[in-house]
């Protein structure tokens, strides 16, 4: 969403690298880059005069005219204002010491309170927390029913004695929930209350009334992100009719400038507490302003998905496989375990959101966007068509079980020559790292093989790497068996015939068909036959 006020961001601070000293002209065309960016992000304007004004102000003290590198100090001041347009610190909710803990949601028709309701729910009940989901929009046409399937999807009881459709009472609905949870020992209540395509006085006196029966420990206001200046002013108009304690963002994930979602924390003075950005229920996290602050500079959120992998990924299979890649030369770590590692990763969310949270990520945003996340599912479908022993032993994987692999896949035999070809590479690159070596050619570490763009495997129809690959011996290339089972039979049959002649005199017989004279097709290292020569 932000895609846009990142890139003019990065690109105002370009110009100022390699300065050693800012002069007043610097900053002030640094200044006037960044309220141009500001203004095309649809941030409001009472915004961005004060965050331009105190940048300014910041630039011209002693910390940018003292400091050994100007440049990155100006960064630093832009990087600690965003943080204070987007709230200043990460707020946490306020549980009532009496349960049950409250919770009611408002907002406009259609910045998506249901299902924010839901994901809220999940996000509480992965807490330790019982919620309960209160159906008190009785307006919308199946609001009800759509509460209930997106309980039903959370694993969470919802609490609906009214049809709906404009039929029953949503007050005394909202209060018989915060009974009906005292009751089943329920410890937080989420209420869903209703909307309209606009902010009018109905809305806001049965919001009001909502507000009054259940006396909520927190009140959040939705706000679609993707709806511009409406944002702000809806929620200054929220803030005089019903009160509200902090805000939800919805749909960051969307196209949109999405700046005037990030005045809502300046203009109303309260802070963003949660944020969605995807259609899933587990798409929903906890709001961190220097979190996204650094996201927007493209500096990369690592503490996001460091969190995001701890919760994918269980300890004692991490270690399992760090035992594998560490042994033996990592020869341990099979086909399974890529697979297991590969589902453990589609658990963290998209890949493309991860691989966006890296520190420049907006360098390879055209890369990102074209990536197809199906192309994981694909790599998952060439290993489902792979046999246990295949899995467990890659080596094997010859010419006929190939096409094999391709036709019950659905894939090109290329594209198991690029599976298994990558598999081996990042097979041996994981083992250096899991041996504390590092991965050769691999800036800032890996990544998961078969991860696109990620350093590792490619899928399916991807290009191969441009890097050089080591030349194939030709004497390794007359030897190796053939992929068609009876030319491979005769080849087998010859060696054997080989293996049964006596060896000439000064020659050595080779265990591989050939002799040490050089004439067969393979050589024995010097080391072997030396030691052989003793015997």
């Amino acid at each position: 969403m932000f895609a846009t006020l990142s890139d003019r961001l990065t690109a105002t601070f370009k110009n100022l690298r390699g300065k050693g000293r800012l002069s007043e002209a610097d900053i002030d065309a640094t200044a006037r880059e960044i309220r141009v960016a500001l203004l095309e992000a649809d941030v409001a304007l009472p915004v961005v005069k004060d965050f331009i004004a105190a940048v300014k102000e910041r630039a011209r003290g002693a910390e940018v005219s003292e400091a050994l590198n100007p440049a990155q100090q100006v960064i630093k001041i832009v990087n600690d204002e965003l943080v204070q347009i987007l709230g200043g610190e990460t707020r946490r909710l306020r549980f009532a010491k009496q349960p049950p803990t409250v919770i009611m949601l408002a907002g406009l028709q259609g910045a998506g309170k249901t299902t924010l309701a839901g994901k809220l729910a999940l996000w509480l009940k992965d807490q330790g927390k019982q919620p309960l989901l209160v159906a008190s929009d009785l307006q919308r046409p199946n609001a009800v029913t759509q509460l209930q399937v997106v309980g039903e999807r959370a694993g969470v009881p919802v609490w609906a004695p009214e049809p709906g459709n404009g039929v029953g009472d949503p007050v005394g609905v909202a209060r018989s929930g915060v009974e009906q949870a005292k009751k089943q020992l329920h410890d937080v209540v989420i209420v869903d209350t209703a909307g309209r395509l606009g902010v009018d006085e109905e809305m806001m006196r049965q919001a009001a009334d909502i507000r009054d029966a259940v006396s909520p420990d927190e009140t959040l206001f939705v706000v679609d992100a993707m709806i511009g200046q409406d944002a702000v002013s809806t929620a200054n108009a929220f803030v005089e009719g019903v009160g509200f304690d902090g805000v939800v963002l919805t749909k960051l994930d969307g196209d949109a400038r999405g700046g005037a979602a990030l005045s809502v924390a300046s203009v109303t003075g309260r802070p963003v507490m949660f944020a969605s950005a995807g259609e899933k229920l587990s798409d929903f996290d906890v709001f961190h302003p220097e979190r996204m602050a650094s996201r927007i500079l493209d500096l990369g959120d690592m503490l996001t998905l460091i969190e995001q992998a701890e919760k994918a990924f269980d300890a004692s299979q991490a270690e399992e496989m760090a035992r594998k890649l560490q042994g033996k030369g990592g020869k341990d770590f099979t086909f399974d375990d890529f697979l297991q590692q590969m589902q453990a990763v589609k658990k963290m969310g998209s890949l493309k959101s991860l691989l966006g949270m890296l520190p420049g990520a907006g360098q390879m945003r055209e890369a990102l966007d074209s990536f197809d996340e199906r192309e994981l599912d694909r790599v998952q479908a060439i290993i489902h068509s792979m046999t246990p022993a295949e899995r467990e032993n890659p080596k094997i994987i010859n010419g006929s079980r190939r096409a094999r692999i391709a036709k019950g896949s659905g894939t090109q035999v290329s594209d198991i020559n690029q599976l298994v070809e990558r598999f081996f590479m990042a097979r041996d690159m994981m083992s250096q790292a899991a041996k504390g070596g590092g991965m050769p050619g691999m800036p800032g570490g890996g990544g998961m093989p078969g991860a696109p763009g990620a350093g590792g495997l490619p899928a399916p129809g991807g290009k191969k790497s441009k890097g050089k690959q080591p030349k194939q011996s030709k004497k390794g290339k007359r030897g190796a068996r053939s992929g068609n089972p009876a030319k491979r039979a005769a080849q087998l049959a010859a060696a054997e015939d080989k293996r049964n002649q006596e060896p000439q005199q000064g020659q050595l017989p080779s265990a591989f068909g050939g002799d040490q004279s050089g004439g067969g097709d393979f050589e024995l290292p010097d080391d072997v036959a030396e030691f052989l020569k003793k015997r």
